[in-house]
């Protein structure tokens, strides 16, 4: 019997670019959110031996360039197991849309190959052939609000954001997402010489920036919750009056967006794909408390007070022909819960 879990997205609440590594990657601050979108992934293991990758998507590819293949080879290795592993995986989530569907696939195959296998892999294990395999896949080792740093593989579980309503819309664009750190790059060294294009802000101040944005955020979403606990008295300690007319869930995501937090990718992709800057405005004139691109895109996002303001803002970018759906946000123990579901 095949092992079935979900495999859910992400977005990115922020993302700063800096500078190039002798590796050949980017240093990254950013803070993952995982959301309840998701594609199926089924695992069997039988007799025999070699990795098989079923998926109608022709896009997907099925040999041992697929991270799902990648990672259960690694791990039958670290596992000292055998047999032929059949992956399934069913695709719902889009190709190169800057959802992380493609690492969410891997993670989800190991967990599944684990439980098809009986056996488990260290923590520190997981987390290490997860980083080998490509730089988004720890994230989906913790869930909910993360912050990543390095090239992205460097993982911390955040406090979570409460479950909001969220917009995401998949524009038929596929951008690379070499190219855009490649376009970045030329836009740097052109900023450098021209000040206001781009940015002419050093790489290593871009990530003491970010650093003192998401330190800001963390002070601030603390005094939040306490806050939150002198609720019943309508004050702080500081006696002054707590405003009534913000939501659990809105309120640490406000004070998030008012660090001025962006994704940095937007400067590139943008100017080259402006379909993908009016879908933001759509979602920001829906009234989106906070609209981004995710990664590099194609996928924009949204985030909403409500679901019934999210329902409709995906119907208003369905009119104009964007692929677009309302979900939620996951937290950590939302999506440990729904990944097994």
């Amino acid at each position: 019997m095949p092992v079935t879990v979900r495999s859910f997205a992400k977005i990115n609440l922020g993302l700063g670019i800096g500078a190039l590594r002798a590796d050949g990657f980017h240093e990254l601050r950013t803070v993952y959110q995982t959301i309840a979108l998701h594609d199926v992934i089924r695992v069997s293991v039988g007799r025999g031996s070699g990795i098989e990758i079923r998926c109608e998507d022709s896009r997907v590819p099925k040999d041992e360039s697929n991270t799902c293949y990648r990672i259960v080879e690694l791990a039958l290795s670290a596992l000292k197991a055998r047999g032929r592993v059949v992956i399934e995986i069913e695709k719902q989530l889009p190709v190169q849309g800057g959802l992380g569907g493609a690492s969410a696939n891997a993670v989800a195959a190991l967990l599944a190959l684990e439980r098809a296998l009986k056996r488990e892999l260290s923590g520190t294990e997981r987390l290490r052939i997860a980083a080998e395999v490509g730089s988004d896949l720890p994230l989906f080792l913790v869930g909910g609000t993360v912050l990543g740093v390095g090239r992205g593989e460097e993982v911390y579980p955040l406090p979570d954001l409460p479950a909001i309503a969220c917009v995401v819309a998949t524009p038929e664009i596929g951008v690379s997402t070499p190219k855009a750190f490649a376009d970045w790059d030329l836009g740097v060294a052109a900023g450098s010489q021209s000040p206001g294009k781009l940015t002419s802000h050093p790489a290593s101040d871009r990530m003491d920036e970010f650093g003192r944005v998401l330190s800001a955020w963390l002070g601030g979403h603390s005094q939040s919750k306490h806050k939150q606990d002198k609720h019943k008295s309508g004050r702080a300690s500081s006696g002054v009056p707590v405003s009534k007319g913000r939501g659990r869930a809105e309120t640490p995501l406000l004070d998030l967006v008012r660090t001025g937090i962006e994704n940095d990718f937007e400067q590139v992709v943008f100017p080259k794909y402006p379909e993908l800057r009016e879908v933001k405005r759509v979602l920001v004139r829906a009234g989106a408390v906070y609209a981004s691109l995710s990664g590099s895109g194609s996928a924009t996002y949204g985030l909403f007070a409500s679901r019934e303001a999210a329902e409709k803002a995906a119907a208003r970018l369905r009119k104009q022909g964007v692929l677009a759906t309302a979900t939620t946000t996951l937290t950590r123990p939302q999506y440990w819960k729904k990944i097994f579901d």
